[in-house]
């Protein structure tokens, strides 16, 4: 009996990098996404509609499309919790909740903290990195918006792989230079 306990314990010990990993990757994960959806539920408002982040994500992304010489306006949506995107008047899409990059900045923190190095760094980086992820998906959303409207045959391109390589090329690039370079310097 004793045995198997040995080997257990020998195996938590050789794989004790691999599994402080996974549960700090799946327990900051499923902490940040229960408050996430703690927000969504208390902080529901009619005046911000849907949320306060998809609407300012949308306000941000009409702001940004405008200067680039369209006119965009977003409205919210009649029968569901989105907002409507225009460009010249043409109905291009809807900014919903997963739009407004929560869910990806709190993927990209969960990860950041599964290769925590010293805490100011590791907290200034997920900082960083959220606003720079956060800034990304705004200029995702108006390179689709004007994608649509110029290039509509391409919908189905721009919406499937250039929209999702956008945002999570950036988050696979801060990953990359947080374990090949901040993580292991600031370790030290």
């Amino acid at each position: 009996m004793l045995k198997p306990i040995t080997y257990l314990l020998q195996l938590f010990r050789k794989y004790s990098s691999v599994l402080r990993f996974i549960f700090m990757f799946l327990g900051s994960y499923f902490v940040f996404s229960m408050f996430y959806n703690a927000y969504l539920i208390f902080f529901k408002s009619d005046f911000y509609f849907p949320d306060y982040l998809t609407h300012l994500v949308g306000v941000q992304s009409e702001s940004l499309i405008n200067s680039f010489g369209y006119s965009a306006t977003v409205l919210p949506h009649q029968t569901e919790p989105s907002m409507k995107l225009f460009v010249n008047e043409v109905y291009l899409a809807r900014i919903v909740e997963g739009c407004n990059s929560v869910s990806i900045i709190i993927l990209f923190t969960a990860f950041i903290l599964s290769f925590f190095g010293k805490l100011k760094a590791t907290l200034l980086y997920i900082l960083a990195g959220s606003a720079i992820i956060y800034a990304m998906n705004i200029i995702r959303i108006a390179i689709l918006a004007v994608g649509l409207y110029e290039y509509p045959q391409y919908s189905s391109i721009l919406h499937s792989v250039v929209f999702p390589l956008i945002i999570y090329g950036t988050v696979f690039i801060l990953w990359v230079l947080w374990v090949q370079i901040f993580s292991k310097s600031f370790q030290k």
